[in-house]
């Protein structure tokens, strides 16, 4: 159902109540209206006969006869004349007015007062006076149906005028269905003209202010789906560039290790061998041999000092595990004032960690005890490996000087790009990277990383 309809329906229910209860009114009107004229009409009418009918009963019955003959119809009256038999000897005639119709029963019945009926006796007979209110029934009826075309008629103009004026008004509603369908189509371009009258002006500009704010909206979450894409396809292409990375470095560790590692290694073994063999004939010669040995010595220390910080290869031989170990050995060694605690807590011999995530934890080890010892001055270090068979957790405690403040980490964090490429690293693994305050003092990484279901023995 419409609007418009709706509308129609509720104006005809609302002009149809008033109607009835004008006809209500009305014909309560035309009750008493009759009520009173019969009444009015047969107490005249008694009276009157009541009056004359003993002055001709004297005369006798003929002269009574001649006078009602005389008199005739007389208005709302029925009269009868009857002798001592009870035989009719005079009827009113009927009524011209109206002659051959008559109000419906069930109108007579609503408007119609009680018959009264009036009986003057007298010698020789008696008189019958007997109410009629079928003429005024009638004019009552003719009336009411005057009054009933007239309210139809009045029903029917309004009925058409509201169905126009409605219908006009909401005109600019089929314009407003019209843009919504073409909205739900995919048109977000569209548009809807200034709409007359005041509601569909509101409605019309809120209309076209959705529009503007969906294309905003649309604008914004293209871009963003944009920004989306690209951003992964760099995580994508810096997830390549790392894995390019730590093959290069493994690969540059490798050849440092077996090549070059063997080559300073001979060169000093030579060189030690000259030294042996020019020394009583050469003092000269045999101090530059030796000193070819020790430069050899040291260039062979310095190289094995790199190798670790390249890629660490025991982690490739022994494990994470080893790898720590390995890592907390050197540190003391190089750090001899430096107290580093090492806990295992899990045993990863039940866990196959994939190489992408050992190689995290690591360097997560690697990264948090340098920033200890490099900006912390950290004097002691705990650094725990924990977890079950769906988690690793690898957490570094030290005792150094703490987080710094806001405006010192602004300050510090130019060049510091170790532990933004070690979250980033994390959260390609889907895990999760925090560092916090320690109590009573230092700072504390917490690194977290899950384990897939195969990765278990379990599984």
């Amino acid at each position: 159902m419409t609007l418009r309809l709706k509308i129609n329906l509720i104006v005809s229910l609302l002009t149809l109540l008033f109607v009835a209860a004008m006809l209500a009114l009305q014909l309560r009107a035309m009750r008493e209206s009759v009520h009173e004229e019969v009444v009015a009409a047969n107490r005249v009418a008694a009276q009157l006969l009541n009056r004359t009918a003993w002055l001709y009963a004297a005369q006798g019955t003929p002269a009574m006869l001649s006078f009602l003959q005389g008199v005739g119809r007389v208005r709302s009256n029925d009269i009868t004349l009857l002798d001592n038999d009870d035989q009719v000897l005079y009827s009113s005639p009927v009524s011209v007015y109206k002659a051959g119709r008559d109000a419906p029963d069930w109108f007579a019945g609503l408007v119609s007062p009680p018959p009264s009926q009036l009986s003057i006796a007298f010698p020789g007979g008696r008189l019958m006076v007997r109410s009629n209110a079928s003429r005024a029934v009638l004019d009552a009826w003719d009336d009411f149906v005057l009054l009933m075309l007239s309210a139809l008629g009045l029903l029917a103009v309004v009925n058409a005028g509201v169905f126009w004026l409605v219908g006009r008004a909401t005109r600019p509603f089929a314009d407003i269905v019209d843009a919504l369908n073409q909205l739900e189509s995919g048109r977000f371009d569209v548009a809807l003209r200034a709409l007359p009258g005041t509601e569909a002006a509101a409605i019309g500009a809120a209309f076209n202010r959705m529009v503007g704010m969906l294309q905003q909206h649309i604008e914004t979450e293209r871009r963003a789906v944009r920004a989306e894409s690209r951003l992964s396809e760099s995580r994508e292409l810096g997830r390549w560039v790392d894995q390019k990375i730590e093959q290069e470095r493994r690969l540059i560790a490798r050849e440092l290790h077996d090549e070059l590692g063997q080559s300073v290694t001979a060169m000093r073994s030579m060189a030690l061998s000259i030294a042996q063999r020019v020394q009583a004939l050469d003092p000269q010669a045999e101090q530059a041999a030796r000193l070819i040995a020790e430069e050899s010595a040291r260039l062979y220390t310095a190289m094995h000092g790199m190798i670790p910080r390249l890629t660490p290869l025991v982690l490739d031989k022994f494990g994470l595990v080893a790898a720590l170990e390995d890592l907390v050995e050197r540190t003391r060694n190089s750090h001899g004032g430096v107290e580093i605690e090492w806990r295992l807590e899990i045993e990863l011999d039940r866990l196959r960690l994939d190489t992408d995530t050992a190689l995290v934890l690591y360097r997560a080890a690697q990264e948090g005890i340098t920033n200890a010892l490099r900006h912390g001055e950290a004097h002691r270090i705990v650094l725990a490996l924990a977890g079950d068979e769906h988690t690793v957790n690898l957490t570094l405690t030290d005792d150094g000087r703490g987080l710094p403040g806001p405006e010192a980490a602004r300050e510090t964090s130019v060049g510091h790009y170790g532990l933004r490429w070690l979250a980033e690293r994390i959260d390609s693994l889907g895990g999760e990277l925090r560092l916090e305050p320690a109590v009573p003092r230092g700072a504390q990484l917490k690194v977290r990383l899950p384990l897939p279901a195969a990765t278990t023995e379990n599984a």
